[in-house]
């Protein structure tokens, strides 16, 4: 019968063996991810969308969120990106927003969403 220091030698080998395991898998998964995120990178330079060397920030970037683990009391909106900036568009000759705009303007405005959305369906199928 196997001595009570047999059963805890067992158990730290079988811990330490686990922890090994468990490093090996993060860091495959590490591996791939960084693979991933350099293609899109490469993409990105290649259609002249970023520079290198915001393609190699944004690579250092990613990999650091992807290394950080939320603590306890950390939620995932912490760690997850922010919501993309919002602009606002403002013609030279745009008079100032009112409340409530005239059924001209909102009609207006309708077909030139409808006109961008149609361009930009037009770009999605060109590539």
């Amino acid at each position: 019968m196997p001595g009570f220091g047999d059963i805890v030698q067992k158990a730290f080998y079988l811990g330490v063996g686990l922890a090994s395991y468990a490093g090996e898998k993060a860091g495959g998964k590490l591996a791939e991810l960084r693979s991933q995120v350099q293609k899109l990178a490469d993409e990105m330079v290649a259609k002249g969308e970023m520079n290198t060397e915001e393609a190699r920030r944004f690579v250092e970037d990613m990999m650091k969120q992807a290394q950080q683990t939320p603590t306890s009391g950390e939620t995932t909106e912490k760690t997850a990106p922010s919501e993309p900036r919002r602009i606002e568009i403002l013609e030279v000759d745009e008079a100032p927003t009112v409340k409530e705009a005239p059924k001209e303007n909102v009609d207006h405005l309708r077909q030139q969403v409808l006109e961008l959305q149609q361009k930009l369906e037009q770009l999605k199928s060109d590539q």
